[in-house]
């Protein structure tokens, strides 16, 4: 029979009525935002190397939400998830008709409302946009769950599930609530633990761990599990140890209940809220600490705190790090975290501070590199002056000559100041630059030659850098804190020879800077290290390396306020060795410093100088240099006289005849040390005068000036009188004849080259002249400028 033509007209238009409505739905869908929590942030998480969390944030709207990954939430977990809330969520699109089918029939058919169509995607929804319970709610929800089933993938709506899933109080997601109920991540979870975690989101306000919700919970708890055994969705175990599903039900009854939630992880403090602001929007950091030797370093700082903070001392840090992969395993950044009072959450190992005498191990690398002084060498610790600059040793004392390998394990000044004027600043710092220092002021000429006691800023981690490429031999690399960090290149800053040197001058235990207490209890074995006070006691530092770990320990105010007791010899140095006896390994470690480096070679120096012998030499001894830089300087203290033995002066050849004479060797001292001695009221032997009629002729060298220094510019104090600021000249010179001085052309002064002479200085460029009685002349330009 023929469909009257208005009745196809009305089923015509009742078609195209469903399909704008499906299209309107459709681009509603796509119009209509998707719920703002979606893109909340969540808590950030710091993990130690291996996984485990270290530290949780709380995300910004204060709730616990640690970062769900589906793939490492437990696979069973989620099978039994599926299987208690919705079995058929892998196909239904947001709303499972059959649920609402079997929901509504139940509740008929019962007079009462015992059962419903919940998926977890409506569950979802619920979750993130909370509304009344209506008709009009759920079907704003219906709705709210199509659009989320059109826009995003099952597994993106699983996995936004087991994030936004509450579990009580302001905790969300499964991760936070493994963490806060079990102390683990919700990687592998027990029967037992499966079934709280599906029984807390049905009411999480009243089963949450709590001592008011242990019976409600219980009850939830086992019930769930019956269920999830009847549906075959909880493991049995594996299949060569299958065990019934009375024997799993019994095994969850019998498992103990978290009764309180416990506190999300909070360690290493310092070190998770300095990376969370180096990588703003990562929400895990897998870092290369270890925690073990995070708690060991964290407990070395905090038993001494006390004990510091009664000699006002507030602040501590340190860096340690796992000398083959150049990886941190520990960061402290301060004594105490919650010392408000003091910047206790200031991270110490990334904050620059002076570094006093910790840097001289580089000083010494470099020269023995360059060929400028080897460790047996003889250098001059007296007093010098560099303009306004006058360095001076800790304890105010000099040494008159001392062997440089003697002059670091003493941590004197002079000797490296002097180094580091003859190697150049600027050749120092850059050396630095490139073994990854960055907190350096980048101006040419911003650092002068206190650089080399302390006058520039490094921060733990850059010193810890230094001191891993001394251990590495002189390989520098960069430090990894974070695991993703992928390998770089490593930098040689000074040679394998030069590395094994200086290793060697601070492994001597014969030092100042040796600790009191490990006089008695003795040092950990195969450790070399380095201490540093800044100038006023206002930072102390330890550097050093064990067999496989580098550690730094500072210690100051990060306020800048001094203390007389901050010496690094006395409150870092015995934190460093407790730190690397700590993680030093167990038993006999073999020695790698034993093996000479092959770019070192044997030479013969003059066994009292270190320096390249003369004939005047007669003991002698061989010591390691650098092969491809040997130092070349003869011996410049023995000379060999020709005496008149019946009076025992000195004759030269040209009245030799008709007198009976010998060699003889005497040491003779530079005119800055006989200067220096003179002050002090020391005599040292002089080799014997000439006899009358013998004194040398023949040629000479000019005097030399030592002070003012090469390139020196001298600033003037506004205020202050020219007289009350007066410059030093002094020159070194063959003997003790008369020098004169010569200032802008005009005579000043005559003095013996053992003698200083003293110039009131004025603004400006002035030339100095020095010439002795044959006319041998040195100059030096001078400037001379206002403080400004």
């Amino acid at each position: 029979m023929m469909v009257p033509r208005p009745s196809r007209k009305r089923a015509l238009q009742g078609a195209l009525a469903v399909l704008s409505l499906l299209l309107a739905a459709l681009a509603a869908a796509w119009w209509v935002p998707l719920p703002t929590r979606l893109s909340e942030r969540h808590s950030v998480v710091v993990e130690y190397r291996d996984g485990t969390v270290a530290h949780v944030f709380l995300a910004p709207d204060q709730r616990w939400r640690v970062p769900t990954v589906l793939e490492a939430v437990d696979p069973a977990y989620v099978q039994a998830l599926l299987a208690l809330e919705d079995k058929r969520f892998a196909w239904h699109p947001g709303v499972d008709p059959l649920a609402v089918v079997r929901a509504a029939m139940t509740n008929v058919l019962r007079g009462r409302r015992v059962s419903g169509a919940s998926t977890l995607t409506l569950q979802l929804v619920r979750v993130l946009e909370p509304r009344p319970r209506t008709f009009t709610s759920k079907l704003v929800e219906s709705l709210r769950a199509a659009q989320l089933e059109l826009r995003l993938s099952k597994r993106e709506i699983l996995s936004a599930y087991l994030q936004f899933v509450p579990y009580g109080r302001n905790m969300e997601g499964v991760e936070a609530a493994a963490l806060a109920y079990f102390g683990h991540r919700a990687t592998h979870l027990s029967a037992a633990e499966m079934a709280t975690l599906l029984a807390v989101p049905q009411n999480p306000n009243r089963r949450f761990p709590s001592p008011a919700n242990v019976a409600r919970l219980q009850a939830a708890r086992d019930t769930v599990a019956s269920r999830l055994l009847d549906a075959g969705a909880l493991p049995l175990g594996p299949p060569e140890a299958r065990v019934t599903p009375e024997a799993v039900l019994a095994e969850v009854r019998a498992t103990p209940l978290p009764s309180r939630l416990m506190p999300f992880p909070r360690e290493a403090p310092h070190a998770a809220a300095w990376l969370r602001a180096q990588r703003p929007g990562q929400l895990v950091l897998r870092t290369t600490l270890d925690a073990g030797a995070q708690r060991l370093t964290e407990r070395v700082m905090r038993e001494a705190a006390p004990g510091l903070r009664a000699q006002a001392i507030h602040n501590g840090a340190a860096v340690v790090v796992d000398r083959e992969r150049a990886e941190v395993v520990a960061l402290v950044g301060s004594l105490d975290f919650f010392d408000t009072a003091h910047g206790g959450q200031i991270p110490g190992f990334a904050t620059a501070r002076s570094p006093g005498s910790a840097l001289k191990p580089f000083i010494y690398a470099l020269a023995i590199d360059e060929g400028l002084a080897g460790p047996e060498q003889r250098v001059a610790d007296i007093p010098a002056a560099y303009g306004t600059y006058a360095p001076r040793n800790f304890d105010g004392k000099f040494q008159g000559l001392v062997r440089l390998e003697n002059a670091l394990s003493q941590s004197l000044n002079m000797p490296f100041v002097k180094l580091l004027q003859q190697l150049g600043v600027e050749r120092f710092l850059g050396t630095l630059r490139l073994a990854g220092v960055a907190s350096l002021n980048p101006e040419p000429g911003h650092y002068g030659l206190s650089a080399a006691v302390g006058g520039i800023e490094l921060t733990p981690l850059e010193v810890a850098g230094l001191y891993l490429a001394l251990a590495e031999n002189g390989r520098a690399r960069p430090l990894k804190v974070l695991a993703e960090d992928g390998p770089t290149e490593a930098q040689e800053i000074f040679s394998r020879g030069a590395a094994w040197l200086t290793r060697r001058a601070l492994s001597l235990r014969d030092r100042p800077d040796f600790p009191a207490r490990r006089q008695l209890t003795g040092l950990p074995p195969l450790v070399h290290w380095k201490t540093g006070t800044s100038f006023g006691h206002r930072d102390a530092w330890a550097a050093g390396s064990g067999p496989r770990h580098t550690a730094v320990v500072w210690t100051g105010n990060f306020d800048n306020s001094p203390s007389v007791h901050l010496v690094g010899a006395e409150t870092s140095g015995p934190l460093l060795f407790d730190i690397l006896e700590g993680l030093a390994p167990r038993g006999r470690t073999e020695d790698p410093d034993l093996a000479v480096p092959p770019d070192l070679t044997q030479v013969e120096v003059c066994a009292w100088s270190g320096h390249q012998p003369t004939e005047a030499c007669s003991q002698r001894k061989l010591v390691y240099a650098e092969r491809s830089h040997v130092p070349t300087a003869v011996c410049p203290y023995h000379q060999q006289v020709e005496v008149e033995v019946a009076t025992g002066l000195a004759v030269s050849p040209a009245c030799r005849a008709g007198r009976r004479t010998e060699m003889r060797v005497f040491l003779t001292w530079p005119a800055s040390i006989r200067r220096w001695l003179d002050e002090q009221h020391r005599l040292l032997p002089q080799p014997p005068a000439f006899a009358p009629g013998c004194e040398p002729g023949g040629a000479r060298r000019a005097p030399a000036i030592l002070s003012p220094g090469l390139g020196q510019v001298t600033l003037l104090i506004p205020g202050l009188a020219a007289d009350q600021q007066e410059v030093p000249l002094e020159a070194e010179s063959e003997d003790d004849r008369e020098l004169a001085w010569f200032v802008d052309g005009e005579f000043l002064a005559s003095a013996r080259a053992d003698e200083r002479v003293w110039w009131a200085p004025s603004v400006g460029t002035h030339e100095i002249v020095v010439s002795d009685d044959r006319g041998l002349t040195a100059r030096r330009i001078l400037k001379v400028r206002e403080r400004r």
